[in-house]
């Protein structure tokens, strides 16, 4: 005859079993629904680095003073005031540095004059100034310095400026670092050939009055990317 004692002490041991199952599934669907919530949280970010949280208000930031610099434009155009002033070019960035009349002496000042979702890039401000004194761009592996390609690629904020007309023919994609300002005002620069500008897994960078065309799909070389390093490049349409 079975022995009751022994029954319900198996059904007990049982019964202790089902509801320490049950809690470990409970604790093991908690661990996997918080982990599946930071990582969608985390790709999220990664992947949404630069998102504004009121996309519309810069949108509209933007329509109200390129009209205000257009009306500005129109009203006085035909007054002596017009004729005396050539800061009035319908562009609110240009206005913004070309009414002041020191601005050969105070470039980095186009930094504040951004406006739109780039409002905040720094670009080289801060940094030492850069002449580029070599159009040259024969040797993407090693490039000599007063190359552009040299300045772009160094780690330090940079503020790369032009002493005269120049045209650039690139043979590869033109590989920026962070916290560099391309600012060809002064100058007729021009940008054309392989690959042209690529902006990668960067911030800060202003490019301004440089002229950038041309440009054709080039790639499956070695091409430096910082001062220390050079890697192979695949095939890039650049800019």
């Amino acid at each position: 005859m079975r022995n009751p004692l022994i029954f319900e002490y198996v059904v007990e041991t049982f019964g202790c079993f089902v509801e320490i199952a049950v809690v470990i599934l409970l604790l093991c669907c908690c661990f996997w629904k918080c982990l599946i919530a930071s990582l969608t949280t985390a790709f999220l970010n990664l992947t949404l680095p630069g998102q504004h949280p009121n996309p519309e208000e810069v949108v509209q930031e933007v329509h109200r003073k390129v009209y205000a610099s257009l009306a500005r434009r129109q009203m006085l155009q035909g007054t002596q005031k017009y004729q005396d002033s050539s800061c009035l070019t319908g562009n609110p960035i240009d206005d913004c540095w070309e009414c002041d009349p020191n601005w050969p002496n105070n470039r980095q000042s186009l930094a504040d004059c951004a406006i739109g979702f780039g409002q905040y890039a720094l670009g080289g401000k801060g940094g030492e100034y850069y002449i580029v004194t070599d159009s040259s761009n024969d040797d993407v592996v090693n490039p000599r310095p007063g190359t552009l390609r040299y300045a772009v690629i160094q780690t330090q904020p940079l503020w790369i400026v032009f002493p005269g007309n120049m045209l650039i023919k690139l043979s590869q994609e033109l590989i920026f670092n962070s916290y560099k300002t391309l600012d060809g005002r002064g100058a007729n620069v021009h940008c054309v050939g392989g690959g042209c500008i690529t902006l990668q897994f960067i911030s800060n960078v202003i490019i301004h009055n440089v002229h950038i065309h041309h440009c054709y799909p080039t790639g499956d070389a070695n091409v430096h990317s910082s001062p220390t390093h050079y890697g192979y490049s695949t095939k890039s349409d650049g800019f």
